[in-house]
């Protein structure tokens, strides 16, 4: 009898389940003021955050599955239930005072819903608090627009909507995440929808956490394979572990069936919806066809012929130089270098937010002396490339080719520099040569981080005809090495050399 009550004593996360179901009521819709019954995914997501050491939860599906109604209830937990430790602070932050004042508002609805927690809970509706007077603890939402979050020591944290977050930093994540490090067990829960791109914080954060490096970051993420069909009924279940229960099936069927008709629509519902990681902007080339390609670059293939697109920004600004050539297979080989002054990286990074100074420090970035970009350094080691490679021709932006050329000439050197233009007429077959070979996997970029944050950025954009070019004014971000490597591969295939003609590049067939 003894080993078989052990057996049935509830584990430390049921017993918050049981506090959840016996307390808390369900703030809005048709089943507004009914005690809450936890689903088994939620479950697994209290169990799993409290039956062992959780310093971070990650939980991520698509919208509309109660994100944030699962947030107040484990913040109900830790401010006046069996989590809750005396005069301690909570804290939910979001990026603006309107997402910070959602989660307030739906945890102000189970306190004034239920009859016991509404004794111990005081709300505080101006200053956007909760406070249980006879323990001491204090929640507060917080937003992005706030003057400041140092000074604070939160044992719990709900990071809510943080997908919203551009770059893979964030003040207000930084501030709380950092401030909790004086308490003994702080938590902190992220949970959102995911983050367009691999840079922003979000993402970097559940890549981490799909490691395993560290067994007190717990990852839960619902997310549709990108290979899936998009508009099928068991992808869509895939990312929304709420489909058919309170998340209507039939609406969200609806907004399929609108994505499919609306090609506009597709990525906003790729990423609200089905929870994957991709640019509603409709992005140039999509995530799932760069990623492909990210095979190892071959750098014998340059001794037999290379081309290098060359896009020399603004002198404070990222400076890229594409090295491409093409394997016996049919496959491109990128080599992507890029440049930017040394002086004021920091600001830089914190202003495109961006990590120019540590993918400088792990070598993808060369830093030049002073506060902008040396030109002559990168005439250098453009000599340098062809004193290596056998270089065929140099595509270059028209509007900076005076700038290199007056480096060349202080040299003494001459390349094979060929003027490339930015408009549709130059970028039209260059964008559709890269755009053709990426869809078919025929290239080998290496995987090159700065390179993957161009081609996410980069947008196309169409005149009357169909014709394209990259807009960097639509952009979301830095695209210059994917302008480099537009230029580059574009020249390659309009070339009359006989190693590469248009030609053989239509005709090749499709190498996997």
């Amino acid at each position: 009898m003894g080993k078989q009550a052990r057996k049935l004593k509830p584990t430390h996360g049921e017993r918050n389940c049981e506090w959840i179901e016996a307390y808390c009521r369900i703030p809005e819709g048709q089943f507004v003021g009914q005690p809450v019954r936890l689903r088994p995914w939620q479950r697994e997501i209290v169990c799993g955050i409290y039956d062992s050491p959780t310093r971070r939860a990650i939980i991520s599906f698509g919208r509309k599955n109660a994100k944030t109604t699962l947030s107040a209830l484990l913040l109900l937990l830790h401010l006046c239930g069996p989590e809750a430790r005396a005069n301690s602070q909570l804290y939910s932050a979001a990026q603006s005072r309107d997402q910070a004042a959602l989660l307030f508002s739906l945890a102000t609805k189970m306190v004034r819903l239920s009859p016991d927690l509404r004794q111990y809970v005081s709300v505080r509706d101006t200053a956007k608090q909760l406070y249980c007077a006879e323990i001491g603890t204090l929640y507060r939402a917080l937003s992005a627009e706030a003057t400041t979050a140092y000074g604070l020591s939160p044992v719990f944290v709900v990071h809510d909507e943080l997908g919203q977050v551009r770059g893979p930093r964030s003040e207000l994540y930084e501030a709380l995440e950092t401030a909790a490090g004086a308490q003994e067990h702080p938590l902190s829960l992220v949970i959102s929808t995911q983050a367009p791109t691999d840079a922003d914080l979000l993402s970097v954060l559940i890549d981490d956490a799909k490691t395993g490096a560290d067994r007190k970051v717990k990852l839960w993420l619902w997310s549709a394979p990108d290979d899936a069909d998009p508009f099928a009924e068991e992808t869509i279940r895939v990312a929304n572990p709420a489909y058919g229960d309170f998340l209507n099936a039939a609406e969200v069927m609806d907004q399929a069936a609108s994505a499919r008709r609306m090609p506009a629509r597709e990525a906003s519902y790729r990423n609200l919806v089905l929870n994957q990681r991709i640019n509603m902007t409709n992005p140039f080339i999509a995530r799932a066809a760069w990623e492909a390609c990210g095979g190892e670059v071959d750098e014998s293939v340059f001794e037999r012929g290379a081309w290098i697109g060359v896009d020399l920004s603004a002198r404070n600004d990222l400076t890229a130089l594409v090295v491409v050539g093409r394997d016996d297979a049919g496959r491109w080989h990128c080599r992507a270098e890029f440049f930017a002054p040394e002086l004021g990286v920091t600001e830089r990074s914190a202003r495109d937010r961006v990590p120019y100074d540590l993918w400088a420090r792990d070598g993808w970035i060369t830093l030049t002396p002073g506060g902008s970009v040396d030109y002559a350094f990168v005439a250098q080691r453009l000599c340098a490339l062809a004193d290596q490679y056998d270089v065929r021709a140099i595509p270059f932006d028209r509007w900076r080719l005076d700038v290199l050329q007056g480096e060349l000439r202080r040299l003494n050197r001459e390349l094979p520099i060929v003027p490339f233009g930015q408009g549709f007429r130059d970028m039209t077959p260059a964008l559709d040569a890269l755009e053709h070979a990426l869809i078919e996997s025929r290239v080998r970029h290496g995987g090159n981080p700065v390179l993957r944050m161009c081609a996410q950025n980069a947008v196309a954009t169409r005149d009357a005809a169909g014709n394209r070019k990259l807009d960097k004014a639509k952009a979301t971000g830095r695209i210059d090495g994917l302008v480099a490597m537009a230029m580059a591969m574009g020249r390659a295939v309009v070339t009359n050399d006989p190693v590469l003609d248009i030609s053989s590049f239509i005709a090749d067939p499709v190498i996997a």
